[in-house]
């Protein structure tokens, strides 16, 4: 299959373009805690779904600076949209990694969704043929409207110690329980999922170790750029424009307030002319400028390695988690400033500049985003001391 592939800038106008949409469909998906049907077709139509499936199945193949200005621009309309795309973009690349005939599987229904998890929180079982899985993975985001669950489990029973596998199942082979009551990114529906005896054939299961050390099934892509980095810097860089967008909206909404504002029980009539809101706005958007550098630091090491195909140093893999860790921090303490500064109004459900706020403290309290485990890990190694996680 041949399409033709948008560049970088007419995606970003794409969604541009659906930004007041999906502004509109933020306030349903809060209460309704998933994204709203209409949301995901414009995505769709917008070729949001595309850019990690490989070309032949009529993909895009985007690099991850083409991520980060996508998910940027969607997150200036909502965070739970553009954290669910993001989320949909890694299991797709993962599944890029399968054999090929399973890829052949996964890529034939259009625009493909795939949601996933890297928590092993489910037993496997030898089977004839393959394995069986029992289990339940939380924090799986826009499960409500993906085709495949990208698992982990861990296999018992077969010849040697267990250890962790990665399966590809299809979402009909999965039970999901409605128990996404939290206080951020409440739109993106990060439902948990249960297999019950669930059967995955040989062909759809990977070591997970395998896939962590870059040792990957297909033949098709194993020539393609996008395809050839590690498993861990590719999630970090897809993560982080979904954060800078949040940090962005922020800003926007709170300049949009200010002209018609003042400062109750003060003598300003206008915020704007307070001195103290002069230094907060600028050490916000200096967070903010702190933040897009190490977003796009770690884009620029990503495609610059899957391009000329070098080997991958260990400290360049623990500043890629640490970059996703201060993108997450700086934007936190951006939106902090904004909302401190926002006033007593901003509280309503209806001012944009609650939601921001919960959605990045969410992000930051993230397992992979955390910020204090990032950067423990990159001082970690940068000290000559061996990571103490497989997820590097």
């Amino acid at each position: 299959m041949s399409t033709e592939i948008p560049t970088r800038e007419q995606l970003v106008r794409r969604i541009s373009e659906l930004r007041p949409s999906l502004r509109d469909k933020a306030g349903w998906a809060e209460e309704n805690r998933r994204l709203h049907d209409d949301t995901i077709d414009a995505l769709a139509d917008a070729g949001v779904f595309k850019l990690r499936t490989p070309k032949r199945y009529g993909g895009f193949e985007a690099d991850t600076a083409t991520l980060l200005d996508v998910a940027a621009e969607m997150g200036r309309a909502d965070g739970s949209t553009a954290w669910t795309a993001a989320v949909y973009w890694i299991p797709t690349w993962m599944a890029s990694q399968f054999p090929d005939e399973v890829q052949d599987e996964v890529f034939s229904t259009p625009d493909v969704r795939v949601c996933g998890t890297l928590s092993p929180t489910a037993m496997a079982t030898p089977a004839d043929g393959g394995v069986v899985i029992n289990g339940k993975w939380g924090f799986i985001s826009g499960a409500h409207h993906a085709h495949w669950q990208e698992v982990i489990a861990v296999l018992v029973g077969g010849e040697g110690e267990p250890y962790p596998i990665m399966a590809l199942v299809p979402m009909s082979d999965l039970l999901i329980v409605d128990d996404w009551h939290t206080s951020g990114l409440k739109g993106t529906g990060s439902v948990s999922t249960v297999a019950k005896e669930v059967f995955v054939p040989q062909a759809r299961i990977m070591p997970l170790p395998a896939m962590l050390q870059g040792q990957y099934a297909s033949v098709r892509n194993a020539d393609a750029p996008i395809y050839r980095a590690p498993l861990l810097p590719v999630a970090s860089a897809s993560s982080v424009g979904s954060v800078l967008g949040m940090g962005n909206a922020a800003k926007e909404f709170f300049l949009k307030r200010l002209p018609n504002r003042k400062i109750t029980y003060t003598a300003y009539e206008s915020q704007r002319e307070a001195p103290l809101t002069h230094l907060q706005v600028a050490s916000a958007s200096l967070k903010l400028d702190a933040a897009e550098f190490h977003g796009k630091r770690l884009t620029s090491l990503v495609d610059t390695k899957s391009v000329d195909g070098t080997s991958w140093k260990l400290e360049e893999r623990a500043q890629a988690r640490a970059d996703m860790g201060a993108v997450c921090a700086l934007v936190k303490e951006a939106v902090d400033i904004f909302s401190t500064a926002s006033g007593g109004s901003s509280i309503y459900t209806d001012v944009p500049m609650q939601r921001i706020q919960r959605d990045v403290q969410a992000v930051n309290l993230h397992a992979l985003m955390h910020p204090d485990t990032n950067t423990e890990l990159y001082g970690r190694v940068l000290c000559g001391l061996e990571p103490n996680t497989l997820y590097f």
